[in-house]
């Protein structure tokens, strides 16, 4: 589990996350979503220690964010940035990255790495473009790449800043389905989403951010039902229920 206590980040006098509190369980998906400006991406951030907290404290599997060296934390979260660069490499090369905190003196890729990196790839659906130059690949094809990279860096934790960038919407619908496969064997997901019906439907926990504050942590349906969407974005849900599953979407009335 990932633990947030009491945690406040800023720049200078302007606090971005103020008493922020929220924990993030294995074997969940967790969608954070909230206003533009609102802290989500910065809280990413602080997690996994790009940006250092002013106050409160992180714990990662009951270990305090501050006693971990930078490769012990990525040998426990894997994160997925928005905007990247595009390197001049293949493919194979930049998933091949991820394996970079399982190095040890003189950092060579073994078999291992190999075969773990081109796993990701066909996890991914995407092991035909191996030997792919990365500038040759459209954008929702690179933004899958780097998700398997993500994968291949096998941590218990993947942190995704708007995965679903770029992807058209067959694409999406894969990557979410490929997150709940992992969510299923065990693996903690906390991703940054815009797309509330997509968040709601695929989410097993929703954190809603405003303020600088976690204002909700909980189960789609209960943070339908307390109407912090709607008091947040000024919009509404609507649900539709079968025997086992509700399905979310924008009521246009």
């Amino acid at each position: 589990m990932i633990e947030i206590k009491d945690l406040s980040f800023g720049y200078g006098k302007n606090n971005v996350l103020q008493n922020f509190s929220v924990c993030f369980e294995k074997g969940k998906l967790t969608s954070i979503t909230g206003t533009n400006g609102s802290g989500k991406s910065t809280l990413l951030k602080t997690i996994i220690g790009i940006l250092p907290s002013n106050t409160g404290e992180i714990l990662i599997d009951g270990t305090s964010l501050s006693s971990l060296k930078p490769q012990e934390i990525a040998k426990k979260i894997s994160y997925l940035a928005q905007g990247k660069n595009t390197p001049d490499m293949t493919a194979f090369q930049m998933v091949l990255h991820g394996r970079f905190p399982h190095l040890n003196y003189p950092r060579r890729y073994s078999q291992k790495d190999r075969d773990a990196a081109y796993s990701a790839m066909e996890r991914m659906g995407i092991s035909d473009y191996a030997d792919k130059s990365m500038v040759s690949l459209s954008g929702g094809m690179r933004q899958n790449v780097y998700i398997a990279m993500a994968l291949a860096q096998d941590t218990d934790y993947i942190l995704l800043d708007e995965p679903t960038t770029y992807l058209d919407i067959s694409h999406q619908l894969h990557l979410m389905k490929t997150l709940r496969t992992l969510v299923d064997d065990g693996k903690g997901i906390i991703t940054v989403m815009h797309d509330l019906p997509m968040a709601f439907n695929f989410s097993d926990n929703i954190a809603v951010v405003s303020g600088g504050k976690a204002v909700i942590c909980s189960s789609p349906q209960e943070v339908y039902k307390n109407n912090t969407i709607k008091d947040i974005f000024g919009i509404e849900l609507k649900y539709s229920q079968d025997e086992e599953n509700y399905y979310y979407g924008y009521n246009h009335k």
